[in-house]
C-alpha cells in the first residue's frame, strides 16, 4: 500500500507544468575575411609594376637596354668584375649624382668606351635613312627617265627597279623576240646600249658603288666555242654591260664587282627557260653591302 508521502509526490508531479523547448535554427550570416583585400592589393601592385616597366623600357636609350641585356646574360661575370659603377651608362635610372653620363667617356675593364655613343648611333641611323632616301630618289629619277625618254618608253616592261637589302636593284631582262644580246653572244642590241647609257648617266648622281651581274636561262650554251658555258657567257655579258655604262658617262671607279651567275639565280624559277631569266642586274650598293663587297674581294 502506498503511504501518504508517495501519494503527495504523485500529486506534485501531476500539477507541475510540462515545458517543451524548441530551437529554431537561424540562417548563418555570411562572413567575409580579409583575404580578398590582400589578393586585390597584389593585383594592383602587379599592374603598377607592369606599367612602370613599360615606362622604363620606353624612356631608356638603346645603349641602356643593351647594357641591361648583357648584365642578365652574364651576371656572375659582372659580379666578379666588381659590379657596375654609379657612372655606368647601362643604368636605366639616374641616381641624381653628378657622375659622368653616357655621353662622356668611360673606361671599364681596361677598354675605353666610345665618346658620345648615343650621338654616334643617332648619326649612323640618320646616315642610313639619308642613304635610303637617296636610293629612292634615284629610283624615281630612273622611272621618270624611262617614262619620258622616247627610245626607252617602249622598253619599260624590260626594266625592273626595286629596293633590296643590298640597295637599289636595276634589272634589264630579255623578252621573247626582243633580247638584249645576240644569241649566244656578248654583242648588245642598239636599244640595250641606249638603256645602259642612260642608266650610266643617272648613277653618277649618287656616291654609292655598284655591282653588276650577268644571268642566263637554264638552256645549255649552244655556241661554237669550246670550253665555254653559260658561266663564261654570263660574266662576259656583265663585262660588256660595264663598258656600256662607262661609255654612257658613269665613273669607272664606282664599280666594285662584276660577276657571272649563269642560271644559278633564276628570276622565274618555275620556268627555267623563261626569257626573263636572261638579264643584267645592276645594284647600287648601300654602305653595308659595299663594305661586304670590298672585304670579300
Amino acid at each position: 500500500m502506498a503511504g501518504p508521502r508517495s501519494r503527495a509526490r504523485k500529486s506534485d508531479k501531476a500539477k507541475r507544468p510540462v515545458v517543451v523547448k524548441r530551437f529554431v535554427k537561424q540562417p548563418r550570416a555570411i562572413r567575409f575575411g580579409g583575404t580578398w583585400k590582400i589578393a586585390y592589393a597584389d593585383f594592383v601592385t602587379a599592374i603598377m609594376a607592369f606599367f612602370l616597366l613599360l615606362w622604363l623600357v620606353n624612356s631608356s636609350t638603346a645603349s641602356s637596354l643593351r647594357g641591361v641585356s648583357d648584365y642578365f646574360k652574364t651576371p656572375l661575370m659582372v659580379a666578379l668584375a666588381g659590379g657596375k659603377d654609379a657612372a655606368d651608362a647601362t643604368h636605366i635610372i639616374s641616381n641624381g649624382s653628378n657622375v659622368p653620363s653616357e655621353e662622356n667617356a668611360q673606361v671599364r675593364m681596361g677598354e675605353a668606351e666610345p665618346v658620345n655613343k648615343t650621338s654616334m648611333e643617332r648619326a649612323r641611323v640618320n646616315m642610313r635613312l639619308q642613304e635610303i632616301d637617296r636610293l629612292r630618289q634615284l629610283k624615281s629619277h630612273l622611272e621618270n627617265i624611262i617614262e619620258t625618254h622616247p627610245a626607252l618608253q617602249k622598253f619599260k616592261d624590260q626594266l625592273l627597279l626595286d629596293i633590296t637589302t643590298d640597295g637599289l636593284r636595276i634589272q634589264i631582262i630579255d623578252k621573247q623576240n626582243r633580247p638584249m644580246f645576240n644569241l649566244g653572244s656578248t654583242a648588245l642590241q642598239p636599244y640595250a646600249e641606249e638603256i645602259l647609257h642612260e642608266i650610266g648617266k643617272a648613277l653618277n648622281e649618287v656616291p654609292n658603288k655598284i655591282s653588276i651581274s650577268g644571268h642566263t636561262d637554264a638552256a645549255p650554251y649552244q655556241g661554237v666555242e669550246t670550253n665555254y658555258s653559260n658561266w663564261e657567257l654570263s660574266i662576259d655579258r656583265a663585262n660588256a654591260s660595264r663598258r656600256e655604262l662607262i661609255l654612257g658617262g658613269m665613273d669607272p671607279d664606282k664599280i666594285v664587282r662584276v660577276t657571272g651567275l649563269a642560271s644559278s639565280a633564276l628570276l622565274d624559277s618555275n620556268h627555267p627557260l623563261n626569257p626573263s631569266n636572261r638579264r643584267i642586274s645592276i645594284i647600287v650598293l648601300n654602305t653595308l653591302a659595299e663594305k661586304s663587297a670590298l672585304t670579300t674581294q
